[in-house]
């Protein structure tokens, strides 16, 4: 058995491993215009030939054959086309025949490689309905243990040719989904002893390895790893790429295989894996308990974000403000990476079968980068909020006493699966002077870890990142909501059983967003035209929103008028479904809902009347109350405030849309010469008011 540095150390098992599995991803087995590469096998199977040799037993798993099948099969269709056939529009070559050919392609060439070494090999194909069938799973083992015993290296592959999947790389479903996942279930089915995924690069990054500021991972541990890594495209030829590996390298681990993700362009990296080598990535069951983490803890976690706003409010108007500028350049910066991850979280709801409102929160759709670094700017662009003098007074001869606006502290948001919500209150937070710990929604997970990394590496280091910590798990919530000496607002925005849930937990102030039900009524003295063009625009424009509007509320004379009947006409026009109250379902014969509520969002009246409007507006106890114009303005940077970190229903503190003034409290600042009270015996109160001097 091979020897080396593995002693006492977390690879100190590599010394005791004796069947092995060798996943060769399709990067690996074809060049970067998709010809062998010849090179990388070569040495591959001088690797696996020298493991033969000392008793190791070896299976491998290959990808590569609809790639090479594919260019085998366009460089034969180019030569039997005539210069008139290559005038028409080209038509894509069928996987599955690419499949069949790159099939043979592929084992011809390692039967010839390893022939050369005094090797035998095997071919075995697959599909994933074979391993549905017990006896089959049962005889395949059979069958690679014998081949074992006689020192043959199999070679598996996914059929391809005749698997029932739609298309070689677009259906995922089933038991496995790649060479990747057929790669680990497999070496649960044979005990291996270790897993070998080879890439085309050296290991799993935290970001992009592409990207200078990406670590390689030596050790994965989930409760640290998962969340905070930002994975770059999938594969160039393959089905799967590194997200594909980790995927099937955290089941295989989890179920007692190690695995270790490292470069298959290495000539020698099989061999320095079994040496003990801390070559790329491993996957181990109890690699939490070798590695002493450094996840912060809640309090950590808090204390940190605390000591770091305290440096930034240390700073100068100016170098905030560039802060905010360089952040929003960064995001622009970064729009591409930040879109792969967009879409990955997309595209993992879609499939979970999510609600499309859900979704369409989800996803940072075209241009929503631009506008938020714009919304940013405009932000930066604004009067410092910090320390702004509110009030001056003297209060005696030479005793002057100022409030000024001063940040609240720590601020914990726990928010929804949008990510433009980590966005806006990121940006709110540094602007206000506040340190900041978020909590998005799980759906946005891969979002919410590349927005947080590409704004914290903006904050320079004389402030520190960990002014803005990111909250992975769920389980540390009711930690953090025990903080009350060191944290100093709680933001759930979400449901009213979210905001109760928190409200019950925890000391600290809270300020709640309840669902977001916005009225629109419209009076007897409307204009319909308007009507029918506000409540189409507070409905349609955007209904994922929380200031879109929810119900309808129209006066008794509209039913008999036949306004009622041209709003509903207007709605439905726009594909709106429409629920009623017990007088509206009957008058419009259309189904009740569930259950009704409301809320103290944001109201509107659509009303010519101005006496009536006035009254409306007066009286309506919501947090913003609008005549004649749209629920959807009910908005922070529609109002100008920049950004909002939510809209509050409410009353202590904050309501509305919540912008940097939400974010502030206050501060009382007496400058004298000496002064004391003593009973109030010599001095003499003016309290002269000095803020317009």
């Amino acid at each position: 058995m091979m020897n080396g540095g593995a002693a006492d150390t977390p690879r100190a098992f590599v010394k005791e491993v004796k069947r092995i599995v060798i996943k060769v991803g399709t990067a690996v087995v074809t060049r970067g215009d998709g010809r062998l590469a010849l090179g990388r096998l070569g040495a591959l199977c001088e690797q696996i030939k020298e493991l033969n040799y000392q008793q190791y037993e070896v299976i491998v798993v290959t990808s590569g054959a609809v790639g090479l099948g594919r260019q085998r099969l366009k460089y034969r269709k180019l030569v039997n086309s005539s210069f008139a056939d290559l005038q028409k529009p080209q038509v894509d070559l069928d996987g599955k025949a690419c499949a069949a050919v790159g099939q043979n392609c592929i084992m011809a060439l390692y039967d010839t490689l390893f022939s050369q070494l005094d090797v035998t090999s095997a071919q075995l194909l697959v599909t994933d309905s074979d391993f549905r069938d017990k006896d089959f799973r049962k005889q395949l083992k059979h069958t690679l243990e014998s081949l074992l015993s006689l020192r043959v290296v199999p070679i598996i592959n996914e059929n391809d040719a005749v698997s029932t999947r739609r298309a070689p790389y677009e259906d995922s479903s089933g038991i496995f989904w790649d060479n990747d996942s057929l790669a680990a279930l497999l070496a649960l089915e044979l005990k291996a002893d270790l897993l070998v995924l080879l890439s085309d690069v050296e290991g799993l990054y935290s970001g992009p390895p592409s990207d200078p500021e990406s670590k390689l991972i030596r050790t994965y541990i989930e409760r640290v790893h998962l969340g905070g890594i930002t994975f770059g495209d999938k594969s160039r030829v393959g089905r799967g790429g590194m997200t594909a590996k980790v995927k099937a390298a955290v089941m295989a681990a989890k179920a007692g295989v190690p695995v270790i993700i490292t470069s298959g362009f290495d000539p020698e990296s099989i061999v320095k894996v079994l040496q003990g080598d801390d070559v790329g990535t491993l996957f181990h069951r109890d690699a939490h308990l070798w590695v002493k983490t450094k996840e912060a803890g809640a309090r950590d976690m808090a204390v940190a974000a605390r000591e770091c706003s305290r440096r930034l409010q240390a700073l100068s108007s100016e170098d905030r403000k560039k802060i905010l500028l360089d952040i929003a350049n960064a995001l622009e910066a970064n729009e591409k990476v930040i879109k792969v991850e967009n879409d990955a979280d997309v595209a993992a709801a879609e499939q979970a079968g999510m609600e499309k409102a859900l979704i369409a929160r989800l996803a940072l759709k075209p241009g929503k980068i631009t506008s938020l670094a714009k919304s940013i700017r405009v932000l930066a662009s604004m009067v410092d909020p910090v320390g702004h003098v509110l009030k001056t007074t003297e209060l005696a001869d030479g005793l002057v006493l100022e409030k000024t606006s001063s940040p609240l502290g720590v601020l914990l948001i726990v928010f929804e699966a949008r990510p433009d919500a980590l966005v806006q209150i990121a940006s709110l937070a540094i602007r206000s002077g506040n340190g900041l710990l978020l909590k998005g929604g799980k759906e946005a997970r891969r979002s919410n870890a590349i927005l947080h990394k590409v704004i914290t590496d903006a904050i320079p280091d004389n402030v520190g990142r960990r002014l803005i910590g990111l909250v992975t798990s769920r389980d540390e919530i009711p930690d953090l909501l025990k903080l009350d000496d060191v944290i100093d607002l709680v933001i759930p925005r979400g449901s009213n059983k979210l905001v109760s849930s928190i409200k019950a937990s925890t000391k600290i102030p809270v300020l709640g967003h309840a669902d977001g039900v916005c009225h629109v009524y419209v009076d007897k003295s409307a204009n319909m035209q308007m009507a029918k063009r506000v409540i189409v625009d507070a409905k349609v424009d955007y209904p994922a929103a929380c200031n879109a509007m929810e119900t309808l509320l129209v006066h008794k004379d509209l039913v008999s008028s036949g306004g009622l009947n041209e709003l509903v006409l207007e709605l439905r026009n726009e594909g709106v479904v429409l629920h009623g109250g017990p007088r509206a379902s009957e008058e419009l014969s259309i189904p009740e809902p569930a259950s009704l509520h409301h809320d103290a969002h944001t109201d509107c009246i659509i009303s010519e009347d101005l006496e009536v409007a006035e009254t409306f507006l007066r009286q309506v106890d919501s947090a913003a109350v609008f005549h004649n114009a749209s629920t959807r303005f009910s908005d922070g940077a529609r109002f100008g405030l920049g950004a909002e970190v939510g809209i509050s229903t409410s009353r202590i503190h904050a309501r509305g849309p919540v912008g940097v003034e939400g974010l502030l409290t206050t501060r009382w600042l007496l400058r004298g010469s000496g002064q004391i009270v003593d009973g109030d015996k010599a001095i003499t109160y003016t309290h002269k008011d000095l803020t317009s001097v």
